[in-house]
């Protein structure tokens, strides 16, 4: 499956979020770098074995590409749609393993948890790309 219609308000208010997010961090300083490799290895420990400057401008890669392939109508929908899940799990990781992000029940939101929670719109506009089927 290819582009559809319907995937246009996903795609365009996902991919534009997350490109403009990836282009603002693309001369992030050392310590913003560190802080965020810092948050990232608590979803992905391998994270940590980089130098967080390397880190950063992966980042910043990263998200323009995600936003650019979410944003680009000749990327079929599906593969958009497991590009967005890949990366939004790896949010929703990081928000459930970061200490002071969630309640003492391990899911609900912290006022400074709300931030990364909101993200899981993100797990749902990915799965809604990825089940989208064609009628016959």
């Amino acid at each position: 499956m290819g582009f559809r219609p319907s995937h246009i308000p996903l795609r365009l208010a996902t991919g534009a979020f997350i490109l403009n997010s990836g282009l603002g961090k693309t001369a992030l300083d050392e310590g913003t770098a560190g802080y965020l490799q810092s948050m990232a290895a608590r979803a992905i420990p391998q994270v940590s074995q980089i130098e967080p400057q390397q880190f950063g401008k992966a980042l910043a890669a990263s998200e323009i590409a995600l936003g650019s392939a979410l944003l680009a109508p000749f990327v079929p929908s599906r593969l958009a749609g497991l590009g967005l899940l890949a990366f939004s799990v790896g949010m929703i990781t990081m928000y459930l393993r970061t200490p002071g992000l969630t309640e003492e029940d391990g899911i609900r939101p912290t006022q400074e948890g709300t931030a990364v929670a909101k993200d899981i719109w993100m797990v749902g506009i990915a799965l809604s790309l990825l089940l989208d089927r064609k009628k016959k």
